[in-house]
């Protein structure tokens, strides 16, 4: 028989409070660790494109577009409000129809496409889907997109609070 002394702790290992501190330490980090990698992975920018060759050879055909442009002088003036966004176009575009590309600089998935309709000689009008801020990029070009392409960079005067 085993003698019990009066000062010995005789509670098993898995009641006892340091144990499971000990424990709970490199456990804590594995549960944030996870929780990161995953919203590393949710959230990641969509900085590096997967198929560059294909977007290469798009890059060629984006600047005959541009070039395009050029040589007929196209030149585009924009108003955007929360809800809607005129275009002013110098040149001769003739076209019923025009295509407003939005990207966001960061994220891909909060791009979007806007469909301007004339509503006077060199003006076109299109409702937004969701609010464009400063530094968002954008092209125009026509409804079929392979005559011309205008590209640029939303600026702060281009903004203008809603009135409705």
């Amino acid at each position: 028989m085993k003698p019990v002394y009066p000062d010995q702790d005789t509670t098993p290992w898995y009641r006892q409070f340091w144990p499971w501190f000990l424990i709970a330490l490199p456990g804590t980090v594995v549960v944030v660790s996870f929780h990161l990698m995953y919203t590393a992975y949710k959230h990641s920018d969509d900085l590096v494109v997967d198929e560059y060759y294909k977007v290469g050879l798009a890059i060629n055909r984006q600047l005959e577009r541009k070039e395009r442009a050029g040589e007929l002088a196209l030149a585009a003036q924009f108003t955007i409000t929360e809800h809607q966004v005129t275009a002013r176009l110098e040149g001769p575009v003739t076209a019923d129809t025009l295509e407003l590309t939005f990207s966001h600089p960061m994220e891909a998935d909060r791009d979007f496409s806007v469909a301007l309709q004339r509503v006077g000689p060199g003006i076109y009008n299109g409702q937004l889907q969701t609010a464009v801020a400063e530094r968002w990029h954008w092209i125009l070009s026509d409804a079929a997109g392979n005559e011309w392409r205008l590209d640029g960079v939303v600026r702060a005067e281009d903004l203008l609070a809603d009135d409705s």
